[in-house]
């Protein structure tokens, strides 16, 4: 019995295996073929002249991503470890909505549940599973964040300031009609957007927007400098790991040569 477990575990949740590697290349091109017939869907001309191509093709996709989750489920020793882990969560939410649309798909909520079949785009997001730089990405962007918050505090408190400042100088007459409304205006020509439907008339208010303009340049690339420091220092850190998963805590980053999980010490698949 915990035989086939331990089998289906190496090749479901490991990389470095022959069937482990096949598995995961098939998964992810069941992933990009299942996101291009969800916007292929919303072409309503393809919709009507393909429903039921789209329809047996959903299912059958749909039927793949549930023997999926079931088989992670079961060939892990504490299964709450995946379900509610970022992957398990995205894994349910993208198989769910084919069963919802079908079990509550009624003349009545036909329209509400077209619109959580979209859901079924999350699936894009179990490719990051497959990427490992991802992975420094996401830490990276986890040790950053109180630094991106205290930058997005400042750049709020500009937007704030110009935009009162905008309402003062331009007022009703330049389309400045509140101070919300011009900081909106702010927040738009600082990120460089620029929609163009509110505009400065006054030279002063021009010299102001100017201002802005050139400042939005410099603070767009704040963030990028933050985040791409710490990923940098995360690579220049990073300690080899293979794809190793614990079958039965479902730890990962274990040493190339472990024999035993670091964090329950359960020996590890060979």
């Amino acid at each position: 019995m915990q035989g086939w477990r331990y089998k289906l575990h190496e090749i479901i949740y490991e990389a470095d295996t022959p069937s482990g590697k096949f598995f995961d290349i098939a998964l992810l091109v069941v992933i990009f073929i299942s996101v291009v017939l969800v916007m292929l869907e919303s072409i309503t001309v393809l919709n009507v002249k393909y429903f039921w191509e789209f329809y047996i093709a959903e299912w059958a996709i749909t039927a793949i991503f549930t023997v999926e989750y079931i088989l992670r489920v079961l060939t892990i020793k504490q299964p709450k470890k995946y379900i509610f882990s970022f992957y398990g969560i995205v894994d349910l939410l993208s198989t769910i909505p084919s069963y919802i649309g079908f079990f509550f798909g009624g003349q009545n909520l036909l329209f509400a549940i077209r619109a959580l079949r979209l859901l079924r785009i999350f699936r894009i997001l179990k490719v990051t599973r497959y990427i490992g730089e991802s992975q420094k990405l996401i830490s990276a962007l986890r040790n950053s964040k109180a630094k991106i918050l205290v930058f997005l505090f400042a750049v709020v408190i500009i937007c704030v300031i110009a935009g009162t400042l905008m309402h003062l100088v331009e007022g009703k007459g330049g389309g400045f009609d509140n101070i919300p409304l011009s900081i909106y205006w702010c927040i738009v020509t600082l990120t460089t957007v620029g929609f163009g439907d509110i505009a400065p008339i006054t030279p002063l208010g021009r010299l102001i927007a100017s201002i802005i303009m050139i400042t939005g340049y410099g603070i767009i690339a704040v963030p990028t400098g933050i985040v791409s420091a710490e990923y940098s220092k995360r690579t220049a850190d990073a300690i080899p790991s293979n794809t190793q998963v614990c079958h039965n805590c479902n730890e990962t980053k274990h040493m190339n040569d472990a024999q035993h999980c670091h964090r329950c010490g359960h020996k590890l698949n060979d």
